[in-house]
């Protein structure tokens, strides 16, 4: 500190005094570096959300500070980090499942006889929503990118034990002759029932520890990701099995194609 006040200053008259003599020189601690970001300082602020969802303590942040703080001209804030991050990941992901689900309902809708068909397979994805929102709920409501992923997974899944009933459906009317009524929709779904829970327990137990270690360091996506699956699955299933064949017995069309000579 001596050194430093001893350093000369000069003045246009070509005179010189000692820093000392201008400022009072102490040590103490603050900042040791400076950061710039194109020719701008920067001041980093950082903080750990826990107990609510990252997007809404962001959304809530804006909007205090636009009340409350006013910025000098020149200077701006701009939240960035996990919170940029997740909302874009949250905005790719819901652009490719839409674009997915479409392509999905246009492959479908070639593949089943009916449109009534196709709305019965669909169908079985509010069966699946109702376990994964309740799920959801359950575990504090928060809409992290895991449960997003979850989602997604599960209308997979249960898409594909709707296909293998309804079509197993068209197997028996079409290939084995039977009339469509109700001892048809009976073996259907007695004759679907080991492949769609044989798919449901194999898939719950893979994902089981992972759910219940959901809180534990390195599982922030699947763990929210693996409870949403586990509960849409409960839910799907027993609908699929129980609702689904009554809903395909009073609106489902499922008659014996005239072969051509």
């Amino acid at each position: 500190i001596t050194e430093i006040g001893n350093l000369p200053l000069g003045s246009p008259a070509g005179t010189y005094v000692s820093l000392s003599q201008l400022a009072n020189l102490r040590e103490m601690p603050s900042r040791f570096i400076i950061l710039h970001d194109g020719a701008r300082r920067v001041q980093t602020i950082t903080c750990r959300v826990r107990g609510r969802s990252l997007s809404s303590f962001v959304a809530q942040a804006q909007k205090t500070l636009s009340a409350r703080l006013q910025l000098p001209p020149g200077t701006y804030i701009d939240f960035a980090g996990a919170a940029q991050e997740q909302a874009r990941a949250k905005r790719d992901l819901l652009m490719y499942s839409a674009i997915a689900g479409i392509a999905i309902i246009l492959l479908l809708s070639i593949v089943t006889v009916s449109w009534r068909n196709l709305v019965l397979i669909l169908l079985n994805l509010p069966f699946a929503l109702t376990g994964g929102v309740f799920v959801g709920l359950a575990s504090g409501g928060v809409l992290s990118i895991g449960s997003l992923v979850g989602f997604v997974t599960l209308f997979g899944i249960t898409l594909r034990n709707s296909v293998m009933l309804i079509s197993h459906y068209e197997h028996l009317v079409q290939n084995e002759g039977m009339e469509w009524g109700l001892e048809a929709a009976v073996r259907g779904a007695s004759e679907r029932l080991s492949p769609i829970l044989m798919t449901a327990l194999v898939t719950a137990l893979g994902l089981l520890p992972l759910a219940l270690g959901s809180g534990q360091p390195g599982r922030e996506i699947e763990g929210p990701m693996a409870q949403i699956i586990l509960g849409g699955l409960v839910t799907s299933t027993l609908l699929n099995l129980l609702v689904m064949p009554a809903l395909a017995l009073r609106f489902g069309r499922f008659e014996k194609q005239e072969e051509e000579i």
